[in-house]
């Protein structure tokens, strides 16, 4: 929609700072014509009032992006996460293929998707490379690593190729159980930015062979608890706390130690329910039913289990492992919070995970709750250079955790929560210079290594975009939209905020405004169906629902103590949602 500039504000309103646009009313912008409720600004802007608002050369200006009219500090976070994303793109070059990587693991590729799926214009060549090479037993490799580094050497056979003329080998570290998960979640991504329904078809049967291997082979198939196992690592992570973990990431049986993970477990369950989905969208219902009944079992054994009533236990040994010690059920691991989004537990219990992080950061000694575990393994854990409590991830901080508990607190009533997570984050990457980083010393706050900061950077990018802005594709390329906005819980009360997908050319661009007589939001976006659910200020009551400026029927639900409103649109291009309290 053109925007239009009338020269008519006087000198005085100029004097008296007044947010508008130089030369601008705010009935006179084209955007305002017929609605109760006004944006009083333009943006991008320099300057709102004595506001300096936006950055010289626009940093706020990408996919995602947001310009208020009070600071430029949350675009200038998403800025910095942007660029820490962007510094994890890698070429690999093996067998006469150029692969476009962020890093060498399809582990990391994948979680940093959250991120880099809004400007990447190559999201398929590493997944299509995992694909094509996946063992005739279904397994996936995760990593190409040059020969020299003898990654390879750590492993079986079975679990290796070389590409000798590359110097390259192509591993999977055989301790890990979450690789066939996460190739599930990272091509479905994929496909909502591509839209390629030929390309999903024809991964779908290599996805549903991957996720078959992980629920019957019997390395990986705890056939008594009816759950996937994994060597006995720290969460998600790929060594034990054997003497030799270093460099044996081998399952011997009789000899590894063997544990069920939760995170492993709700990963699969969600690739179930994703394959569910894809197949009933190709039309095969039959498939979809067997995927759900599948899940459905998952779940109840997880809830067995591995639920101690406030959330997940950390390992469950088995084939006679015995506990590391006698804190294993109380032990609060990262996947915790990775499950608030997997779609698999209830409002209660989503928010028993999310109390749980809340009164342990009232008792941690560490500058946050942000764990990769809580508690860490005394006096350590790994192998003979064993990782001790506070370290790397036997309880060092991290910001994916962050992530993931914004994002999960933000759909699960504790929106204050979800932004206070954000603004600490803002507070240290703006202390640190723009910089994020992979861990942190949960004492001291010093950063750690050895891990990919785009990791925890794209896990803020999701929290923000999916949780705060609350703008999720349902389907492809934003053609059905979940509208979830919950910028009444920040102090900004006029601002734009967009996103979208680069290369497919989708953006979603969204306009908001706070008032005291109500809130305004104008989307546009390529969604034929937008299903909003937008959460009111605290202490406010809808009285009536505007779409286009003409009064529409809602529905207002609580979430928790959150109150939103429900509406559903039909578009076409754009959207206006006036309420009125």
């Amino acid at each position: 929609m053109k925007l239009v500039c009338r020269v008519s504000l006087t000198a005085v309103a100029l004097a008296a700072g007044l947010n508008v646009c130089v030369g601008t009313e705010p009935k006179e912008l084209e955007i305002n014509v017929g609605r109760t409720i006004l944006f009083e600004n333009p943006l991008p802007r320099m300057q709102c009032g004595k506001n300096q608002c936006g950055t010289y050369n626009n940093w706020e200006l990408a996919f995602p992006g947001v310009l208020t009219t009070r600071d430029p500090k949350l675009g200038n976070l998403l800025w910095n996460l942007r660029k820490v994303v962007w510094a994890d793109r890698r070429l690999i070059f093996v067998d006469n293929r150029t692969i476009m990587c962020q890093l060498n693991w399809i582990r990391d590729h994948v979680h940093q998707m959250k991120g880099y799926c809004h400007w990447e214009y190559d999201l398929r060549s590493f997944l299509d490379f995992i694909l094509d090479t996946q063992r005739a037993d279904g397994m996936f490799y995760e990593l190409v690593k040059q020969m020299d580094d003898r990654h390879w050497s750590f492993v079986n056979e079975d679990c290796r190729v070389f590409y000798p003329e590359d110097n390259q080998s192509l591993v999977r570290l055989e301790v890990e159980a979450d690789v066939e998960y996460l190739m599930v979640e990272g091509c479905l991504r994929c496909w909502r930015v591509t839209g390629d329904d030929d390309w999903l078809a024809k991964a779908l049967p290599k996805l549903e062979k991957a996720i078959d291997y992980v629920t019957a082979d019997k390395k990986r198939w705890d056939s008594e608890h009816g759950l996937v196992k994994r060597a006995y690592t720290i969460d998600t992570w790929d060594f034990t706390y054997m003497p030799d973990a270093g460099q044996n990431r081998r399952i011997e049986p009789g000899k590894t130690p063997m544990a069920i993970m939760h995170g492993d477990n709700s990963g699969v369950w969600q690739a179930m329910t994703q394959l569910a989905w894809i197949n009933d969208r190709f039309g095969n219902p039959t498939k979809a039913k067997e995927w759900r009944t599948r899940a459905a079992a998952l779940k109840a054994n997880m809830m067995k289990h591995l639920w101690n009533g406030k959330f997940f236990r950390h390992q469950l040994p088995v084939d006679g492992t015995k506990d590391f010690d006698a804190y294993e059920n109380e032990r609060l691991s990262m996947s915790d919070a990775y499950a608030l989004n997997r779609g698999i537990l209830s409002l209660e219990e989503n928010r028993s995970i999310i109390e749980e992080y809340i009164a342990r950061r009232a008792t941690t000694k560490g500058f946050s709750e942000w764990f990769t575990i809580d508690p860490p393994y005394e006096p350590g854990f790994g192998a003979k250079e064993s990782h001790a409590a506070g370290t790397y991830v036997n309880g060092a901080l991290c910001p994916f955790t962050a992530g993931e508990l914004a994002r999960g607190a933000f759909e699960n009533g504790y929106e204050e929560y979800g932004w206070d997570i954000l603004s600490r984050i803002e507070k240290m990457v703006a202390r640190d210079d723009g910089e994020i980083f992979f861990l942190y010393h949960p004492i001291t706050g010093e950063p750690q290594g050895r891990g990919p900061s785009a990791w925890g950077a794209a896990a803020i990018i999701s929290a923000i975009d999916e949780g705060l802005a609350g703008i999720q594709d349902l389907d492809m390329g934003y053609q059905v939209i979940r509208f979830a906005p919950r910028w009444p819980v920040t102090p900004y009360t006029e601002l734009r905020y967009v996103t979208g997908y680069e290369a497919a050319h989708k953006t979603v661009d969204c306009r908001y405004v706070l008032t005291e007589t109500g809130m305004r939001y104008h989307l546009r976006s390529p969604a034929h169906l937008v299903k909003a659910h937008i959460l009111l200020p605290k202490g406010k009551a809808c009285t009536a629902v505007l779409i286009d400026g003409s009064k529409t029927a809602f529905k207002t639900v609580r979430v928790a103590d959150s109150v939103y409103v429900d509406v559903e649109v039909t578009p076409r291009g754009a959207v206006d949602f006036e309420i009125l309290f």
